[in-house]
Parts: structure tokens; sequence; C-alpha cells
């Protein structure tokens, strides 16, 4: 039985070091991503697992901008530089980043849900540049971080949680990941939306 003591929980989206949980799972990726202060970084983990929020917080405690289709405008700028989800951009251009960044001593955090070593580059010299970084993974989430997203995601979609059973069950039905974690909430708002109904387990057995 998992153990829930309490559902006083204030949740604040706001992008800080305050308000972004760590544990076991993603404790090595925050000391790494912002307690140092390396100026290549990569960072990589399971989809949902808080990746941009911790890549939201380095951009703001280094001054960053985040490529977004404007290399041009980000070279020309002199800033330290964000790349989230690393498969989505041009891996030309994102070569030329990373050497514009090492000539010009900036910092610059890639973002990715694979390692390295998992990629399929089109550019090696890409992909030794990348090997030469400081890498940090966000791990598979533990009972405690399963628990903190459930809540925190159950919250904001404004259910009442009367009891611990809620999440014993939820969580011993479902895949244990993060993305689990997001399409069951997803499909308990739907349905909960549709039939006017409070989070009960016979409402949860309608979906699982």
């Amino acid at each position: 039985m998992i153990n829930q003591k309490s559902f006083n929980y204030h949740f604040n989206n706001t992008f800080s070091e305050n308000n972004y949980f760590v544990n076991s799972s993603n404790f090595n990726a925050f000391s790494g991503v912002i307690k140092n202060d390396f100026k290549n970084l990569f960072l990589y983990g399971p989809n949902k697992s808080g990746k941009s929020f911790l890549g939201q917080i380095w951009m703001k405690k280094n001054n960053a901008i985040r490529l977004n289709n404007d290399l041009k405008i980000i070279l020309d700028t002199k800033l330290n530089v964000l790349v989230d989800d690393l498969i989505t951009h041009n891996q030309e251009e994102i070569f030329y980043l990373v050497n514009n960044c090492i000539l010009n001593n900036l910092k610059i955090l890639i973002i990715s849900n694979t390692k390295i070593n998992d990629i399929s580059f089109r550019y090696e010299d890409l992909s030794s540049r990348l090997k030469t970084f400081n890498s940090y993974e966000i791990e598979k989430p533990d009972d405690e971080m399963l628990i903190t997203i459930l809540t925190k995601l159950l919250i904001e979609k404004q259910f009442i949680i009367n009891s611990n059973e809620i999440f014993d069950y939820i969580l011993r039905r479902i895949d244990r990941s993060y993305q689990a974690i997001y399409e069951i909430v997803t499909k308990l708002d739907e349905i909960s939306l549709d039939k006017k109904r409070q989070l009960t387990i016979p409402l949860i057995k309608e979906i699982l």
C-alpha cells in the first residue's frame, strides 16, 4: 500500500527552482544542470519527465534564449542558448549553433528524450561534439515522484481527492511512467466532465 499522508498541496507552475520537485529520480540532473556552471550541457529523459521545465529554469538563470527556427537571430545575439527536443531541429543548424557557442564561450543546454548514443545523426561531427558535453539523465519515476505528479495534475484539473485509495488504485494498474500519469489524468478529466462525476474508484475503473 502506498502511503499518502496529506492532501494539502499547493503547486505553482512558475519556472523557478523552488517549484521544481526534486527527489532521487531527478536529483543528479537538477544538480548538474542548475547547481553547476558548465558551459555545454545535454539533458535527456522520458517524455513528460520535467526536462522542459528544468530547461526553463536554466534559461532564466543564465539569461538564455530558446532556439525556435531562428538560428541567424540567435547567432547574432551572442546569448546563451536552450535547444529543447533536439530531434525536431535541423542537425546542421545545431552543429553551427554548438560551434558558435564554443567559439564565443557561451553556454548551451540541449534537451532530448534519448541519450546521445541512441540518436541517429546525419552528421558525425555533431555526434562527436555532443559526446563531449556534460550529460545528465532524468531517470524513471519512483513512487514518490509518481504520487507527486499525479497529485499535482489532479489538483490542476480541480478534482477533489478524498481517499488514499485513489492513488494506490491508479498506480497499481498503470504503466509506471511519466507519460502514463498524464494520460490517465487526461482520460479522467474527459470522462468526469462528460458525466459530471467526482473522482471515485468506480469512475477510474471505467478507463482502466
